[in-house]
């Protein structure tokens, strides 16, 4: 399994056709479909014009997808489970949608270290879950892994926090659908450089407890909104009655 962001031009033309002339279109439609996908803050993650790391809570197969969404036109890569790459269409797929594969062997890990800081040096953006894993449909955050946060400081690129947030459907979705719908939080980027008063390892620990509260504090407020709507939608019934 080869670990890199590097590709041959016929892949690079094949891979940008796959992903915005096909994928895109098809996965916009069909997370629309399922999941009534809303996006907010897209300008925090589109006015920024050098390389990016952005971090959000792993709560669906398909998240990876609807992150592509907010990215927009911006292209990212991914970080994903080393045994995704197990499965051979599977294993061509995630390369064309620019996965890059996190290894379980030590020896391994050196080379995806150098890919990632490569590719950050390029303007490549990449997409981090520093959960580590995924959890289908957790409404909390779990705590966080320190490498995206490592990667941030040591490259000084700014970290775009995301977080996704489950919604009750709306009145006619509610008719087909019990499961809850989908708002993906964009939030405002925070910029990570280096100190000579401290050392690296300190300050992307303090960012990542930042970047932690943020995104807590988002989700918080996410949960507020839903009460609240569905207090107005209990005063409103109660009124028809």
């Amino acid at each position: 399994m080869k670990i890199t962001t590097h590709h041959s031009l016929v892949f690079s033309i094949f891979s940008n056709i796959l992903y915005y002339v096909i994928a895109f279109p098809i996965l916009k439609l069909l997370l629309k479909i399922v999941y009534d996908l809303k996006i907010e803050g897209k300008e925090n993650i589109r006015n920024i014009k050098d390389a990016v790391i952005s971090v959000s809570n792993h709560v669906l197969p398909l998240d990876c997808a609807m992150v592509g969404l907010a990215y927009g036109t911006k292209s990212v890569y991914y970080t994903t489970q080393e045994q995704t790459f197990d499965i051979l269409f599977v294993r061509y797929l995630v390369k064309f949608l620019r996965g890059i594969p996190i290894p379980k062997k030590i020896k391994d890990k050196k080379v995806f270290i150098n890919v990632i800081n490569e590719s950050l040096k390029e303007e490549k953006s990449i997409h981090f879950y520093p959960e580590a894993e995924m959890t289908l449909r957790e409404e909390k955050i779990k705590p966080f892994k320190n490498g995206a946060f490592d990667f941030a400081v040591e490259n000084e690129v700014s970290i775009i926090p995301m977080i996704f947030c489950f919604r009750e459907p709306n009145k006619f979705r509610k008719l087909f659908k019990k499961k809850k719908d989908v708002t993906l939080v964009i939030l405002e980027p925070i910029y990570c450089h280096k100190s000579e008063d401290k050392n690296s390892k300190q300050i992307a620990i303090k960012i990542k407890e930042e970047v932690y509260e943020k995104m807590n504090n988002a989700l918080r407020n996410e949960e507020g909104k839903l009460n609240e709507n569905i207090n107005k939608r209990k005063i409103c019934l109660k009124n028809n009655a």
